[in-house]
């Protein structure tokens, strides 16, 4: 009970730091979400993607 009074009383009450927990939850979950999702998609392409294989095709002067 003295947890969800400490969430309420420091989260909730009030409306702007609501509205602005909210947006920064949303902020950091949308960072978090892109970088996993860009390791994930690296990790099953790798060898596939233009950076891997560029060496291939473009002589350095």
């Amino acid at each position: 009970m003295a947890l969800s009074n400490t969430i309420y009383n420091t989260f909730i009450k009030r409306n702007f730091i609501f509205v602005g927990t909210i947006f920064v939850s949303a902020f950091a979950f949308e960072i978090i979400f892109d970088k996993t999702t860009d390791r994930i998609w690296n990790g099953i392409n790798k060898g596939r993607q233009w950076k891997d294989i560029r060496h291939r095709y473009v002589q350095e002067e």
